[in-house]
């Protein structure tokens, strides 16, 4: 069974295999006859997408088609030429273009997660009994689409992470006049308030002390976007010990909801081929 269907696997290989940098199937270096033919790159892909969405280990994954070597050393040649963050980029911008980024409306928080095997953003957890764990400061639009995140040890408080999230923002091109960003009780402080302020942000934080559903104010769109990125296994456990790669996995699953969530928004507006028969 595919890990994703047709309809959303299809185009993000298109432009993935568009960013790649061409190479010969085999290496002219070596004398003919004494070499093995390259694996072709939708196989590593798709390996790529499995490591994703199970969160198994390489060996787990690996078969007689692609090795577990291959797969680490074909991640490592991508991420070195930036294709995960590009093709992050192109699906925000498509996104941006067909449907609209609600910048005005703006939500940041913290989420931890397991990350058993330590690393560079790895640290203690607070809420794992001192167990190893990660915590991203995930920023959404209004809407719940990824912006960015920053990862760090899951003994950093949220707060701190704001500045270097918002920092994000510069990313995005032309930004609204006026942008509201939502935050929970725990960025309830007069340097969250001076951050915002310096950014010339307005700032809709919750009050400490006074219980109130996610449901009463924006917010909860940054919950559901962090629920998304959870469904994605090797996310929710994270074994990779480089910064590096676990970002490159982290843009690999925001594009797959950008995607997703712009197929499901415009599958009533727009007619393209291999338009999926239902809405998903």
């Amino acid at each position: 069974m595919p890990v994703l269907p047709a309809w959303l696997a299809d185009p993000l290989w298109d432009q993935f295999a568009a960013l790649l940098p061409e190479r010969p199937a085999v290496d002219p270096a070596h004398p003919v006859g004494c070499h093995r033919p390259r694996i072709g790159d939708r196989i590593v892909f798709d390996k790529l997408l499995q490591l994703l969405r199970f969160g198994c280990s390489y060996q787990a994954i690996a078969d007689t088609t692609c090795s577990a070597t291959t797969i680490r050393n074909r991640r490592d040649e991508w991420i070195s030429v930036g294709v995960f963050a590009r093709l992050k980029q192109i699906a925000l911008e498509s996104y941006d273009r067909i449907v609209g980024l609600e910048l005005d409306q703006i939500a940041v928080d913290g989420s931890i997660t397991k990350a058993p095997g330590g690393g560079e953003v790895a640290g203690r957890s607070p809420v794992d009994r001192g167990k190893q764990g990660l915590n991203r400061s995930g920023m959404t639009d209004g809407y719940g689409i990824p912006l960015g995140r920053v990862l760090a040890g899951a003994n950093r408080h949220d707060s701190p992470l704001l500045a270097p999230t918002l920092d994000l923002l510069e990313h995005l091109g032309p930004l609204p006049d006026d942008i509201t960003v939502r935050l929970d009780a725990g960025y309830d402080s007069d340097k969250t308030r001076t951050e915002l302020a310096a950014r010339n942000l307005h700032g809709r934080i919750a009050h400490k002390g006074e219980k109130a559903p996610i449901q009463a104010s924006e917010r909860w769109h940054v919950e559901r976007t962090h629920a998304w990125q959870n469904a994605f296994h090797r996310l929710a456990c994270c074994y990779e010990r480089r910064a590096t790669v676990a970002n490159a996995f982290f843009d690999l699953a925001d594009t797959i909801i950008t995607i997703r969530s712009l197929i499901r928004r415009t599958w009533t507006t727009h007619h393209w081929d291999h338009r999926p028969k239902r809405r998903p």
